[in-house]
């Protein structure tokens, strides 16, 4: 009874400031539709956040998964201090790197450029993703690796049609990490992207706010609250199973 007295108070109060945010965007339905048309639109904005999270969770699930195969099965000079040196990137303050990343996009022409902002956010999310999926490889027993090779499928195809499969919780795992982080970050945006047209949900939804004297427009911003929100509560309910299943697996392992 106290386990289940303690979730409920525990989901009250999680679920506490987004009903709440809900019901006041739902006050002034006016709000939305200045939203709307605010700046170049928030069919721009959402549309380059949409592209933003795809590119990022699609470079995170791709290096992650080759590279977490790579430091689980392969043994090569180096392998070690090279995951050392990935997971070091946690240990670098967020904002303190962002002003060098700026200048080294401008070096490689993608300077206020949605690509080279998603290559940003991979790069932040490889971390933990390469963590999971080593991990997650890492508990495939290697017997069901071998069986596909003695019938006749090479390493490429034996990762690709049978592990992916078997690691598909620590898969969408970290897909759904990616996509939370590219979606709902407001700093690498508004540090990387100077042009209007190119601006995030999270940037715009803060520009559409301010009003003269710094005073803010609440309104609009639980409109724009609610429609960042809801994608990422959408995609954690169908994906919720999964994302359990994943950290169960191969977060913990290790």
């Amino acid at each position: 009874m106290r386990y289940y007295t303690t979730i409920s108070a525990l989901a009250v109060l999680f679920l506490f400031p987004l009903l709440w945010s809900g019901w006041a965007s739902l006050e002034e339905p006016a709000d939305y539709l200045r939203m709307a048309s605010f700046g170049e639109g928030v069919g721009t904005y959402a549309t380059n956040s949409v592209l933003v999270s795809g590119m990022t969770v699609g470079g995170t699930l791709v290096v992650s998964a080759l590279g977490g195969y790579a430091f689980a099965r392969f043994d090569f000079p180096g392998k070690n201090l090279l995951f050392l040196a990935t997971l070091a990137i946690l240990m670098v303050p967020y904002a303190t790197i962002l002003i060098p990343l700026y200048v080294l996009l401008g070096y490689i022409g993608l300077q206020n450029s949605l690509v080279g902002l998603s290559l940003v956010f991979v790069m932040f999310q490889l971390p933990f993703a390469l963590f999971m999926m080593r991990n997650a490889f890492e508990a495939i027993p290697r017997e069901l690796e071998e069986a596909a090779l003695v019938d006749g499928c090479g390493t490429f195809r034996a990762f690709s049609r049978i592990l992916l499969h078997a690691v598909r919780p620590a898969l969408v795992t970290v897909g759904l990490f990616a996509f939370l982080a590219s979606w709902n970050d407001f700093f690498a945006p508004l540090i990387l992207l100077n042009d209007g047209s190119s601006f995030t949900l999270p940037v715009a939804v803060v520009s559409m706010t301010q009003h003269t004297f710094g005073a803010i427009d609440y309104g609009m911003l639980q409109a724009g609250v609610m429609v960042m929100a809801v994608p990422c509560l959408i995609l954690f309910v169908i994906l919720q199973r999964h994302y359990v299943r994943g950290f169960m697996s191969g977060a913990l392992r290790g």
